[in-house]
């Protein structure tokens, strides 16, 4: 099965494009998968039947391991088997039927305007570093982008005369997402004052760029938004990915429609847009509870 994996790997990084971090979770599972198996001298895919599916589920609940985990080595082992199944190395897929746990899904953490106010304003534009890490937390808030994509800017794909960005997402899928004026005038006054003074070889195209004059890392960006977020007191874990979920949150709030917003945070999916639905309406409850006399 070690063989086929590395056929699959391949498949889905050159037929489908998927983005290296998918891939590497897919891996990770049928790696975990695979594993086990040969422990139970099952070694080769056609060795494999749904009783033995079966128990290795259950060997990972009795591990412990969330429900979020085990739902996505379900679809990981689905996936695999059903391109077993295409390339003629198996007759049947023993992982067609198999139930994924449910999950619950948590509303993500959502910043207010104020506390988003108050992150924004902790960088001091005034040190080219501190330029840098304000035009960067002004443009993910903005734009709603993934920090990924936002390490991945290229200074060409940032064009201020238009008020447009353009990413590229998961699976390399480019789109274009406009931004505000605020954002434009930070990345523009970091681009005149501060990136030449940053960066170190004159060949470098990052937009952003670390100390040592190399584009900005995901772990090099974490690192900054804790720095600011333990400087603005905001209560509770800050991540990138909850200025995303306050940008996808506010536009809602402030009128725009969904379809929108899935174009602008790159859902291929609308369901997955949907949940911020669930948050602005959890708001709009909660206002009516503080607000009715009869609530």
């Amino acid at each position: 099965m070690q063989t086929q994996l590395q056929y699959y790997a391949n498949y889905l990084a050159v037929e489908k494009g998927l983005a290296r971090n998918t891939l590497e979770s897919y891996r990770r599972d049928l790696e975990k998968f695979i594993t086990y198996m040969k422990k139970q001298k099952k070694t080769n895919p056609e060795d494999i039947d749904r009783q033995a599916l079966n128990a290795f589920i259950g060997e990972l609940k009795k591990k412990g391991y969330a429900t979020s985990t085990i739902s996505r080595c379900i679809a990981s082992i689905r996936s695999f088997f059903n391109f077993l199944l295409q390339e003629g190395v198996i007759e049947n897929n023993p992982a067609l039927d198999l139930e994924s746990p449910r999950i619950e899904k948590k509303l993500p953490r959502v910043l207010t305007t104020s506390e988003i106010d108050k992150l924004l304003g902790q960088p001091k534009p005034g040190e080219h570093n501190g330029l840098r890490d304000k035009a960067m937390l002004e443009l993910l808030y903005a734009s709603g982008i993934r920090v990924s994509e936002l390490v991945s800017l290229n200074v060409t794909d940032f064009d201020p005369r238009v008020g447009y960005l353009r990413c590229r997402g998961k699976g390399m899928k480019e789109r274009i997402v406009p931004i505000g004026s605020v954002a434009i005038s930070y990345v523009k006054e970091y681009l005149g004052n501060s990136r030449e003074k940053l960066v170190k070889n004159g060949d470098e195209n990052a937009l952003f760029v670390n100390h040592h004059g190399c584009r900005m890392t995901r772990q090099g960006f974490w690192k900054i938004l804790k720095k600011y977020a333990r400087k603005s007191n905001i209560q509770g874990d800050i991540t990138p990915h909850t200025l995303r979920h306050s940008f996808a949150t506010h536009l809602l709030e402030n009128g725009a429609d969904l379809r929108s917003v899935q174009e602008m945070l790159g859902h291929s999916d609308i369901s997955t847009t949907q949940i911020y639905t669930q948050i602005t309406r959890k708001k709009i409850r909660e206002v009516y509870d503080k607000a009715h006399p009869r609530a």
